[in-house]
């Protein structure tokens, strides 16, 4: 597994969901929380707290939607990570979960929730389900999600947990997310949580207007770009790069 690269320097580059050589499927199983865990979740958000700051010439805001904060502190992100890990669930850094997969950092996760301006009620499109912990996130802030896994364990693994947790308002399918979910579309706002090589046409068709994507673009061996798209009409788009990231890549037949 690659180190991460430290914050503390923000001219290096930002590591989102870092590559991993395990394909080991890992069991996730719920963990009680307990005043210790509670003492890391707080830990955790001042550490995001500390990154915006230092990476803010990138991010264009030096602090974030306390939405947003408050949603990471109640998510359980222990229920989200291998009973093996459960120590440093709340680091701020990527986990594996098998698969080769990972989830991802929280500063990456509270970056990307913050940049689509959610409101309650939006819909949410989600591409690469995971371990069902950003899906979480974007649920605890009053959003209807709609969750996309192209690989089968993990998405019914995430599907159970999210379920158990109380998270109804995520509905998660497995399949390609390429191609979105097209009889809820259009949706308020897409977060892709892989790395793919051109902004997928099908995606951009199912956002609404005034809606927003966030998605890193860029392929496995070359600096990739968070880039935001903000749809301003039915022809028009505004792209922003936001800041160099490593994801896993968007995989599928295309």
């Amino acid at each position: 597994m690659l180190e991460i690269v430290s914050y503390r320097n923000p001219f290096k580059l930002i590591l989102g969901i870092l590559l991993t050589s395990s394909c080991i499927c890992l069991q996730v199983e719920p963990v009680k929380a307990d005043d210790s865990l509670q003492a890391k979740r707080d830990q955790m958000i001042r550490l995001i707290e500390q990154d915006v700051l230092e990476t803010s010439a990138y991010l264009k805001r030096s602090s974030l939607d306390r939405r947003v904060l408050e949603a990471m502190a109640r998510v359980p992100r222990h229920e989200f990570v291998p009973t093996d890990l459960v120590d440093r669930a709340y680091l701020n850094r990527p986990l594996p979960i098998g698969h080769g997969q990972t989830i991802s950092q929280p500063y990456i996760v509270a970056i990307m929730t913050d940049l689509l301006d959610l409101k309650p009620q939006h819909k949410v499109l989600e591409i690469g389900t995971g371990s069902g912990y950003q899906a979480a996130v974007l649920a605890a802030l009053e959003t209807r999600v709609w969750s996309i896994e192209i690989i089968e364990p993990l998405g019914q693994q995430a599907k159970t947990r999210l379920q158990r947790l109380g998270f109804d308002s995520v509905e998660v399918r497995i399949g390609d997310g390429y191609y979105g979910w097209p009889e809820h579309a259009p949706f308020d706002a897409i977060i892709v949580t892989a790395a793919a090589n051109h902004i997928p046409p099908p995606l951009v068709k199912q956002l609404a207007v005034g809606g927003k994507m966030i998605i890193p673009v860029g392929s496995r061996f070359s600096t990739q770009e968070l880039i935001l798209i903000t749809r301003v009409n039915e022809d028009e788009l505004v792209t922003r790069l936001v800041l160099p990231v490593r994801f896993v890549p968007l995989t599928g037949g295309h």
